[in-house]
């Protein structure tokens, strides 16, 4: 997918960068089938990451309409593109640390941040505000993205995980834009990431 290109939603007509929607195509059935990753071969359709737009009453009539055939819904769609992105997520902070470009811990963060390290911080939601003040104390311009406790806790084995650093690099724009994805579809809304929906690649 060359750089710069756009799709458009099938639902709002609006444009934005691919990386940034949801791809769906049509399976052997009919059904449609999220495919997070944009591989699946077929035609694809495009949805912005947001939870009213797969949540829109006449989101099967506008994927049938760009499919030209009828297009059957799964049930639960919204939960199984937030479980999905869910899974994206973690998944992601999972691969960054086990290349060894992401750390846990408020000292190790703020080592990596001093030191012009820092791609991306990630920050459990409910975190200290004064605490996060402190970590990004002097460098306010990093990018920081707000996970559930959890995903932080599974990602790096622990019970409890606040704050993870990922260098600079494709993995933290990848996780940037995932989280964005996730919380665009979540709104609230906190899966289990450990499940891994049907469906959904």
């Amino acid at each position: 997918m060359r750089k710069g290109s756009q799709r458009r939603c099938i639902v709002t007509r609006q444009q934005e960068a691919p990386e940034r929607m949801l791809r769906l195509v049509v399976g052997p059935g009919g059904e449609a089938v999220v495919d997070l990753a944009a591989r699946l071969p077929g035609r694809g359709m495009w949805l912005a990451a947001r939870r009213e737009v797969v949540e829109a009453p006449k989101l099967a009539q506008s994927m049938a309409r760009a499919m030209r055939r009828e297009v059957k819904l799964p049930e639960d769609f919204a939960k199984l593109v937030c479980e999905g992105l869910a899974r994206r997520v973690q998944d992601g902070i999972s691969l960054a640390r086990r290349a060894g470009e992401a750390v846990s811990g408020f000292q190790k963060c703020r080592d990596m941040i001093t030191g012009g390290r820092a791609g991306l911080l990630l920050c459990a939601e409910g975190a200290s505000q004064d605490e996060l003040a402190r970590l990004l104390s002097g460098h306010r311009d990093l990018p920081v993205m707000r996970v559930p406790e959890r995903f932080l806790a599974v990602a790096f084995g622990r019970g409890r995980a606040v704050y993870a650093v990922v260098a600079p690099g494709a993995l933290a724009r990848r996780l940037k834009t995932e989280c964005e994805r996730f919380w665009g579809v979540a709104e609230g809304a906190l899966p289990d990431p450990a499940v891994r929906p049907a469906r959904v690649s």
